[in-house]
């Protein structure tokens, strides 16, 4: 074990080797996960460093370069303070770990402290060696492996057409005849549901039930929900070949995955985070990408994002609202930080929130510089938003029940129709077919709540079942129009009829 004041970090490998680059650094810290990417090179003064600290109660990330026995700061909370030093003997690099200390000033201060050193040189198990370039490009300077990395992501999303309308991963509910729907109206790339990773990788029958996909489904992203490197690979082995990026869910923002510990509540153990990304990028062929909520602190969320692009990730989906922001319709997305995220890294980035109809999608764009963007809500209620279509109001909506049942209507009820033919082509479980037909029909079900008791009561209901309620509410709909435009008629003629006999009375003279 190699020893600071206040930090035990369990070592096993020692290296002599001269253009050791990037080292993973794990350890615990006062009960507290903690994981440093040191990156080093030698340089004319001694070592070049940079640092990526991160929390189990939050993140924060320094950088910054220092010659021989210089300190090298990172604070993490308001009370917590780290230090380190780098020193370089005998042409050996050593890495000095440093105190951990409570201090009542405020994040800003950065007032001095004692570094302590470790009692021998010596690395953990995650290794990863590099050369120089790759450190030199890790500091914003040009490369040759790392940069290659960022090529190819860059060389990966182009191939697939640079997609910039994006179905999100919602849980039951961006399966495949949906995806396909929304394809057919408009969307270029989409996710699929979050799968959960251990039954995923362990048990056949959820896989033949819950992923199914057909040539036409791509591009396509595959959402794991995890928490176990190990797990999350063996699952993602399953699919890499039926997919285009392999994605991690840490932006969930649910009780269930608060239960689960996946989603947006891995935030609070970035190094695992940190793992996964790490793991699967180096056992898969097909990138990794990964969809993040924001910190409530700008500067941790670019932290966060640099850490996940360090770490592999070749695409970032970003969600502009924090943890706690549950609610799309009380809480805005912050755009300006998805803009700042964007500008913070170098591989592309996806925008989520917000989006109501296409030109939300424009003004997202312009306003932020992303590559593309997501939309989740809204897509339920109007597949065909990317097309620009907007839905009409349910009295709004007029015409015979051929017109208004048939393919293109783009009516809710008529594009109700049009997903269960694809339910029967792409058989999926009955628990996401109804969910979609009530998200669809919401609206229709407010203005003919009777036929959502029919359905509410109908618990088994096959897809005919459905068709034929969907053809019963277009009649009942047609019917109530043509009585209202009756009445309406009737008291039209009322109206006119007394006007004439107003201008037929006597003119009274004031």
């Amino acid at each position: 074990m190699a020893k600071t004041l206040g930090l035990s970090i369990p070592c096993s490998h020692a290296t002599s080797t001269p253009n050791l680059s990037q080292i993973m650094y794990c350890g615990s810290l006062l009960n507290r996960s903690v994981c440093v990417e040191v990156s080093t090179c030698p340089t004319a003064n001694g070592l070049r460093l940079n640092g990526n600290w991160a929390w189990k109660s939050g993140l924060n990330v320094a950088g910054q370069s220092v010659s021989c026995g210089d300190k090298f700061m990172c604070r993490s909370s308001p009370t917590d303070r780290i230090l380190v030093s780098a020193t370089k003997t005998a042409g050996k690099e050593s890495f000095l770990g440093g105190d951990f200390m409570n201090d009542v000033n405020s994040r800003a201060s950065c007032s001095e402290a004692r570094v302590s050193n470790v009692e021998k040189t010596s690395w953990c198990d995650n290794i990863e060696k590099q050369d120089a370039n790759s450190a030199n490009n890790l500091n914003g300077e040009s490369g040759g492996a790392a940069l290659s990395s960022l090529e190819k992501a860059w060389d990966h999303w182009n191939k697939l057409g640079a997609p910039k309308l994006i179905v999100a991963p919602m849980m039951d509910q961006s399966e495949l005849p949906f995806r396909m729907l929304c394809r057919k109206y408009g969307a270029t790339a989409a996710y699929t549901p979050m799968f959960h990773s251990r039954p995923f990788a362990l048990q056949p029958g959820y896989r033949r039930v819950e992923f199914t996909t057909c040539p036409e489904d791509r591009p396509l992203f595959v959402q794991f929900g995890a928490n176990d490197p190990e797990l999350l690979v063996k699952a993602a082995m399953f699919v890499q070949e039926d997919c285009d990026y392999v994605d991690i869910n840490l932006g969930c923002p649910q009780r269930v995955a608060k239960r689960g510990f996946y989603g947006a509540f891995l935030m609070d153990d970035l190094p695992l985070i940190q793992l996964m990304v790490t793991q699967l990028v180096s056992s898969l062929t097909t990138p990794v990408s990964c969809k993040i909520r924001i910190f409530p602190d700008l500067e941790d969320t670019l932290a966060y994002a640099r850490m996940l692009e360090n770490a592999g990730c070749s695409l970032l989906a970003v969600h502009g609202r924090t943890r706690d922001q549950k609610d799309g319709r009380t809480t805005r997305a912050d755009w300006e930080a998805i803009k700042a995220v964007k500008e913070a890294v170098r591989i592309p980035v996806l925008a989520n929130g917000n989006i109501r109809w296409l030109e939300d999608v424009h003004e997202c764009i312009r306003m932020t510089g992303v590559d593309g963007v997501l939309s989740a809500e809204s897509l339920l209620e109007n597949p065909a938003l990317f097309s620009g279509h907007r839905m009409r109001p349910v009295d709004a909506v007029t015409g015979g029940l051929v017109e208004l049942s048939k393919e293109g209507s783009l009516n809710e009820p008529s594009l109700v129709l049009e997903y269960l033919e694809l339910c029967e082509k792409y058989p999926i479980p009955q628990r996401m077919i109804r969910s979609h037909v009530y998200k669809m029909l919401c609206a229709w079900f407010k203005r003919y709540p009777e036929l959502r008791d029919e359905l509410n009561f109908e618990q088994g209901a096959s897809i005919d079942w459905m068709k034929v309620m969907v053809y019963r509410l277009l009649e009942k709909h047609i019917s109530t129009m043509a009585n209202g435009s009756s009445r309406k008629s009737e008291t039209q003629d009322a109206s006119e009829t007394s006007k004439l006999a107003q201008l037929r009375s006597p003119i009274q003279v004031m």
